[in-house]
């Protein structure tokens, strides 16, 4: 018998963020996320997205053991922006049973029903810079904290359920080129675009310096990602949240923010070391020694994390990103930097991907939002 319980205390909350860690603890690719921040995502004291989202998730347990958790998420916003009425499925794992995967499910249908919602989708976050999306191929490759990692067998459960392919994403590993006559190319066009268009990167000399730079990458997302799947606007309370945590990963050799004549801000690339083995030591949390290892692995490591890049629109057929790219692969040159892993990009999004023409990459990854009409 499956027991599905709402989560309404803190205890319950916990063991729902580090449910994956018991599920995948033999499992050498799932890297967990920070659960503090998880733990922040479900608070609407911390999380600004409650102001235009309804949210609930739930543990399922037989026999007292917990065997499966699911989220939900009702953005009026995003439904508002797109046109549709659906509802989200959020964090979504469950043991290899049908039965729990059945409950899980038919718990979010049912609230989605509640809610007047004629459709559900998902993995999705509160919003786009949250993980997203199910993976579907590289269940062999190393995940990222800042993406969801899952069984193969989830596929077969979400198909039986009724769950079709909405939207997919895909992810590169990149080999960091020192060949000088790759280096020397990329330097002569990031050069040549910075003079033909009155462009410089900023200089940051210190930390403080960060914050008026990083507010401003998030008003750009709010422009250059507007087209992109599931995206919502974020508000100034969000903006001034994800600066807050995007600040403390920031490296000046990997972070790039490319300014006009007048010192706006037209383009940006953001990246951090990865953090992957030092989470998947401390299990996602930062006390009591989490911190000393992310620390370690932000200074020293051979792999680089790329989170986010975007320019204004009347800027994207320009070259800009040769500037961001060449920035980011000095820095890349003088920390010992070998290989760089993208995060999701849309399957659909030519601009973006094409910018990795300049390396050898490998699509190993994909992940899918998966859809359901609701009866």
């Amino acid at each position: 018998m499956i027991e599905i319980k709402e989560v309404t205390t803190r205890r319950m909350l916990r063991q729902f963020v580090n449910y994956p860690n018991i599920l995948y603890r033999d499992v050498p690719q799932y890297i967990p996320p920070l659960l503090s921040e998880d733990m922040g995502d479900w608070d609407p004291k911390k999380n600004p997205a409650f102001s235009y989202c309804d949210a609930k998730c739930w543990l399922a347990l037989r026999d007292g053991e917990i065997v499966g958790r699911i989220g939900a998420i009702l953005s009026r916003r995003a439904n508002e922006k797109w046109d549709t009425n659906r509802m989200r499925f959020t964090q979504a794992d469950f043991i290899d049973d049908e039965a729990v995967s059945s409950a899980l499910f038919r718990t979010v249908e049912d609230y989605a029903r509640q809610m007047g919602c004629d459709e559900v989708h998902g993995p999705l976050g509160f919003t786009d810079l949250d993980r997203e999306g199910m993976l579907v191929e590289g269940f062999d490759r190393r995940g990222m904290f800042i993406t969801y990692y899952n069984h193969p067998y989830y596929i077969d459960h979400l198909t039986r359920l009724g769950y079709v392919k909405d939207v997919d994403w895909v992810e590169f590993l990149i080999d960091v080129p020192y060949d000088e006559r790759t280096c020397t190319r990329m330097d002569k066009l990031a050069e040549r675009v910075k003079r033909y268009s009155n462009l410089h990167v900023a200089e940051v000399k210190s930390r403080r310096d960060y914050r008026p730079l990083v507010e401003k990458v998030f008003h750009l997302v709010n422009t250059a990602y507007d087209h992109l799947y599931g995206t919502v606007p974020l508000d100034e309370a969000q903006i001034r949240r994800y600066a807050k945590k995007f600040i403390p990963l920031i490296n000046p050799e990997l972070a790039c923010f490319v300014m006009d004549e007048r010192d706006e801000l037209v383009g940006f690339g953001v990246s951090a070391p990865s953090m992957a083995d030092a989470l998947k030591k401390s299990h996602g949390r930062l006390f009591p020694v989490g911190w000393l290892r992310v620390l370690r692995a932000l200074k020293q490591n051979d792999t680089l994390d790329l989170f986010l890049i975007a320019l204004k629109r009347e800027y994207q057929d320009k070259a800009v990103n040769a500037i961001i790219l060449n920035h980011v692969l000095k820095g890349c040159h003088n920390m010992g930097i070998i290989k760089a892993e993208t995060g999701p990009q849309l399957e659909t999004n030519h601009k973006v991907q094409s910018q990795w023409n300049f390396f050898k990459t490998e699509q190993h990854k994909r992940r899918r939002c998966f859809i359901k009409v609701l009866t």
